[in-house]
């Protein structure tokens, strides 16, 4: 499993635009799935162009929340590359010109060793991937309640790591991860880094996680 930061408030490479929002590009089980779309779809696009990262490549899309830092480059990018299916959190409509739309209900599997939480206190869905070491979570803002998005993924195997958003959530609630990269909205980042000084993942916009290296790592 690899993530690349494609957007973020801060960035990592100075090529990179900086802006409110969050998109990742997850490579995994042979897919390559571009995690929401951050908020503004010219500087998605730019950035994924530095990055190398072409939209046609893109096998699917997975969107977390319909809030529009997440969901304001969709459109841009579908115009480039149609043919992809859309995971949705069940709540949100409205998505257009893709070759298929699916709505996440509840937790569930969504091919092999990629899972979905389900939208959880009625906004937000979060990604899970299965890795040797255990289930990584990709999420968006983290707007549920931390336990409440910790039982879900539970479901699929033994945490991991979490990368992304994540609100307002303390570094006490993020104990049962073993590494933690916190982007975007994260309020208690400081915190958070302060408190799992060698689990914390530095994010920004080109940033690239690889899991292989994790493993080799630990």
């Amino acid at each position: 499993m690899k993530v690349t930061i494609i957007y973020d408030n801060t960035v990592f490479r100075n090529d990179l635009q900086a802006d409110w929002g969050f998109s990742a590009l997850v490579e995994t089980q042979g897919k390559r799935i571009l995690f929401d779309t951050g908020g503004s779809g010219s500087i998605l696009l730019a950035n994924m162009s530095r990055l190398g990262i072409s939209p046609r490549e893109i096998d699917e899309v997975f969107i977390s929340h319909a809030h529009f830092d997440h969901i304001g480059g969709l459109s841009a990018f579908l115009d480039q590359n149609h043919e992809v299916r859309v995971y949705v959190p069940r709540s949100f409509r409205g998505v257009k010109h893709a070759a298929e739309v699916v709505a996440v209900d509840h937790a569930d599997e969504l091919s092999g060793g990629i899972y979905s939480t389900g939208e959880l206190d009625g906004i937000e869905q979060s990604l899970c991937i299965e890795t040797r070491k255990g289930i990584v979570m990709v999420a968006g803002c983290s707007h549920p309640r931390m336990e409440n998005m910790i039982a879900a993924a539970s479901e699929f195997g033994t945490l991991y790591g979490i990368i992304g958003g994540l609100h307002g959530h303390g570094p006490e609630s993020l104990k049962d991860f073993q590494f933690i990269c916190a982007t975007h909205c994260t309020q208690y980042q400081k915190e958070i880094m302060s408190f799992y000084p060698e689990r914390y993942v530095a994010g920004g916009a080109g940033t690239v996680i690889d899991l292989q290296d994790q493993e080799n790592a630990g």
